[in-house]
């Protein structure tokens, strides 16, 4: 009787999120059992979706939506992110062509190659694949891309109608992880937040969205109570704010660095990190921020690496290409 009177006692104080991840052991102890947040089945999903509003669009007269993604140099990972876009813009119907560039390219002739497709009436949407070689400013050559067909997002354009909750092209990582979150229903209003990681390209974003009023015509707004970590966080801090958080977001490339012990039971946790490690056997990996083994029998929902964030990230850059598409095409309209 006493133990059922305990038990009773620990369920009351779970919330909801976590009483429907959570069983109790042989000894009666309340343990996690994470939900895997499927990034690759879900970007599957919404290139489903795509797919089919893309076929719509063609079957009603428009021409399909058009991408070009512009390489420099001879990166093996950054051809095999691209390759892999451009595929994905094939699955959803979109014509997309690769644009490939030696490392000698001059700054100059790569913002005039930007240019010439920034006015060119049959390309939608402009991707330039970073880094570009370490000569070129790539702040510089981001904003050569013409805000309504950067759907990278990067342009301070862009940048500035995501912070004025405006609507926008949104970093497609940063939009994946809001996505994410909106579509496995993680409670965001009112929560506590914390994001890893400050970059202009992804923790600036999700930051903004998370912290954003969701009444706000861009309805990205997540309305959480949002905290920034980054490098110089203190280790103590940084341990303080994550165990206070109901969702933590990492976004930094160290290796293990958000681990169990810092993590409150039931919280959400979203690895945006990816590095490639090797280990004693000389045998590559890819591995995220967080270390998912542990944190996986702590958190009430986790995004694996790979598999997580990284297709998700794909399946909203198809979304944003098909966004700048229609944009143009409600800008000819009303210039007829």
């Amino acid at each position: 009787m006493r133990q059922i009177i305990c038990l009773r006692a620990v369920s009351s104080y779970l919330t909801f999120t976590m009483r429907s991840h959570t069983y109790l052991d042989s000894l009666g102890a309340a343990s996690i059992m994470a939900q895997i947040l499927d990034g690759k089945k879900l970007a599957k999903e919404i290139k489903d979706e795509l797919k089919i509003a893309i076929h719509q669009w063609v079957q009603g007269g428009l021409r399909a939506p058009s991408l070009r993604c512009i390489i420099v140099g001879e990166d093996p990972a950054s051809h095999t992110y691209v390759k892999n876009k451009i595929q994905a813009a094939i699955d959803v119907g979109i014509a997309a062509e690769t644009i490939k560039y030696n490392a000698n390219l001059t700054e100059k002739e790569l913002i005039a190659a930007i240019d010439a497709l920034n006015k060119d009436s049959e390309v939608d949407g402009i991707l330039v694949q970073l880094p570009l070689p370490s000569v070129m400013d790539e702040r510089k050559v981001c904003n050569a891309v013409a805000p309504e067909k950067d759907v990278d997002g990067f342009h301070i354009i862009n940048v500035g109608q995501l912070a004025l909750d405006m609507p926008t092209l949104v970093p497609a990582t940063a939009l994946a992880v809001i996505e994410m979150l909106k579509r496995f229903k993680i409670e965001t209003f009112g929560r506590n937040a914390v994001v890893v990681g400050r970059s202009k390209n992804v923790g600036m974003p999700i930051a903004m969205m998370l912290h954003s009023d969701k009444s706000h015509s861009s309805g990205l707004g997540m309305d959480a109570t949002v905290t920034i970590c980054h490098r110089y966080t203190p280790k103590k801090e940084l341990d303080s704010y994550c165990r206070n958080a109901d969702i933590v977001i990492s976004a930094t490339g160290v290796p293990n660095l958000i681990q169990a012990n810092m993590v409150k039971p039931g919280a959400t946790v979203i690895d945006v990190g990816i590095t490639r490690i090797t280990n004693e056997q000389g045998k590559t990996k890819l591995v995220g921020d967080v270390d998912y083994d542990e944190v996986s029998k702590i958190a009430g929902a986790i995004t694996p690496v790979p598999g997580g964030v990284g297709p998700m990230t794909v399946a909203m850059l198809m979304r944003n290409t098909f966004q700048a598409a229609k944009m143009l095409r409600d800008k000819e309209s009303l210039l007829q």
